[in-house]
């Protein structure tokens, strides 16, 4: 079941801005972030499942999904960079990763509304899993949209000191000036969110 009650006491809850906009700064919330004196270890990887979690905008069933691929699959990686690797080539998370959307949340809702293209066809999945060499392109009747009009004003101003590409994440390239995103590589260790801390997710789960 997805989570609907107000964002902030999430972020509250996890101690972190889980969202990343202004909005949902804990520096600004009058409200403190409530801790045990004492933290079992069982309560530690429960929010540190939670938090990533919500991060991502998943529901259990969903991380817990992505978490059973990791083991099952046979790779040179370990299980907690398969679990990574698994969500960060989300079509959703790739299109929030280049800047394309403000929030996780925002780029599913686009998603969703099939504003995007991947390799040339329209999509409205955001769970579809990416591999290098796929592109993501806006629609182009959308392209004149005030919405995206206004962001790609913006992503032109990032850009001017960095040839189009206005995302921070070495493995995707993004073509600012027409709205498209390639994979060119595998995320790496160094590309995920430090926050996050996978291997008491993986503790918590394999109990």
């Amino acid at each position: 079941m997805r989570y609907t009650w107000p964002k902030k006491k999430l972020c509250r809850r996890e101690g972190v801005n889980l969202f990343g906009t202004e909005k949902y700064d804990l520096e600004k919330s009058k409200r403190s972030v409530a801790r045990p004196k004492k933290a079992s270890e069982y309560w530690i990887q429960l929010r540190k499942k939670q938090l990533a979690k919500r991060m991502f905008g998943l529901s259990e069933k969903q991380f817990f999904s992505y978490y059973k691929k990791a083991i099952g699959s046979h790779t040179e990686w370990t299980t907690w960079e398969k679990m990574l690797k698994m969500l960060e080539l989300r079509i959703d998370n790739i299109v929030y990763r280049a800047n394309f959307a403000r929030t996780r949340m925002q780029s599913r809702q686009f998603v969703n509304h099939a504003h995007f293209k991947l390799n040339w066809v329209n999509v409205d999945i955001p769970s579809i899993s990416l591999k290098v060499g796929d592109t993501i392109e806006l629609r182009d009747k959308l392209k004149e949209s005030p919405l995206y009009k206004s962001l790609l004003e913006e992503l032109e101003e990032f850009s001017k000191q960095n040839k189009w590409n206005v995302s921070s994440c070495k493995w995707i390239d993004v073509d600012s000036k027409n709205l498209k995103i390639t994979v060119k590589a595998l995320p790496g260790n160094d590309d995920f969110d430090q926050i996050i801390d996978i291997q008491k997710i993986i503790e918590f789960y394999s109990k």
